[in-house]
C-alpha cells in the first residue's frame, strides 16, 4: 500500500517536472514564432477563440441574467435593488468571467486540440514531419499553444461584457432598476485593481488551459483509445488547476 502510493507520488513529480520543462521549451520557441510563423498563429487565434465565441456568448448572456435575478433577489431584501450593476459586475469581471471562460475553453478548444494533436500522432504526421527535417515543435506545439493564450483572455472580456448585457437587460428591462444607477454605481464602486485581477486570471488560465492541451495531445498513446484518453485528461485536469489557481489568485489579491 505505502509502496504503491509512493511510486505514484513519484510517477507524478516526474510528469510535473516534464511538462515544465516542456512549457519552457514552448516559451523558448515563442519569439521566433512570431516573426517566421506569424500567420500559424493569427489561424490558431481563430481556431481557439472565434470558433468558441458563439458558446462563450450565450453562456455569458444568461450568467449574466441569472446574476440580474439573484442579484435583485438578495439586495431587495436591504433595499439596495440599485447595486445589481456592482454585484453583477464583481461576480463576472473578478471570478464567474475567467472561470466560466476557461472551463469552457478547456472543454471546447482545449479538447479540439488535443485530439488534433493526438490524432497527427497516431497518423504518423509528426514523425513525417521529423523525418522532413521539420520540428513539430515550432510547426505545430507553439502556434497552438500561443494561439490558446492570446483567445482566452478576449474569450473572458467577451464573457464579462456579455454577462453585463444580460444583467442589464434583466434588471433593468424587466425588474425595473434604473438605468442610471445601475452603471453608476458599478463605475463608481469598480476599482482597476478589480479589472487587473480578473484579467491576470484570465491569461494564467490561458496559458494552463493551452499548455495542458498541447501537453496531452504531444504525449497520447498512439490509438484511437490513448486520443480520447487525452482528450478526456485535458478536460478534468484543466478544470482542477483552473480552480485551484482561482483559489491562490484570489488569496494573493485579497
Amino acid at each position: 500500500m505505502f509502496r504503491e502510493a509512493w511510486l505514484t507520488f513519484i510517477d507524478f513529480i516526474r510528469t510535473f517536472g516534464a511538462l515544465q520543462l516542456f512549457f519552457l521549451r514552448l516559451l523558448a520557441a515563442t519569439p521566433s514564432i512570431f516573426f517566421h510563423r506569424f500567420g500559424l498563429v493569427v489561424t490558431q487565434v481563430y481556431n481557439a477563440g472565434a470558433l468558441s465565441l458563439v458558446i462563450i456568448m450565450v453562456c455569458g448572456f444568461f450568467v449574466g441574467a441569472v446574476l440580474g435575478l439573484q442579484g435583485y433577489s438578495i439586495l431587495s431584501k436591504f433595499n439596495a435593488e440599485d447595486s445589481i450593476g456592482t454585484f453583477a459586475a464583481f461576480s463576472l469581471i473578478k471570478e464567474l468571467g475567467p472561470v466560466i471562460t476557461a472551463l469552457l475553453f478547456s472543454g471546447r478548444a482545449g479538447t479540439a486540440l488535443a485530439s488534433e494533436i493526438g490524432l497527427m500522432k497516431a497518423t504518423d504526421q509528426l514523425s513525417a514531419m521529423e523525418m522532413m527535417a521539420i520540428n513539430p515543435l515550432h510547426r505545430i506545439l507553439v502556434p497552438r499553444f500561443i494561439g490558446g493564450v492570446i483567445s482566452m483572455p478576449l474569450l473572458a472580456a467577451i464573457f464579462s461584457i456579455v454577462g453585463l448585457f444580460g444583467a442589464h437587460l434583466v434588471g433593468v428591462g424587466l425588474l425595473g432598476v434604473d438605468a442610471g444607477a445601475f452603471w453608476q454605481q458599478m463605475v463608481a464602486t469598480l476599482e482597476p485593481s478589480d479589472v487587473y485581477e480578473g484579467i491576470i486570471k484570465s491569461i494564467v488560465f490561458g496559458v494552463v488551459a493551452s499548455l495542458l492541451a498541447v501537453w496531452e495531445g504531444y504525449n497520447a498513446v498512439p490509438t484511437a483509445e490513448g486520443v480520447g484518453r487525452a482528450t478526456t485528461r485535458t478536460v478534468v485536469i484543466s478544470a482542477i488547476a483552473v480552480l485551484i489557481l482561482d483559489f491562490m489568485i484570489t488569496a494573493i489579491f485579497i
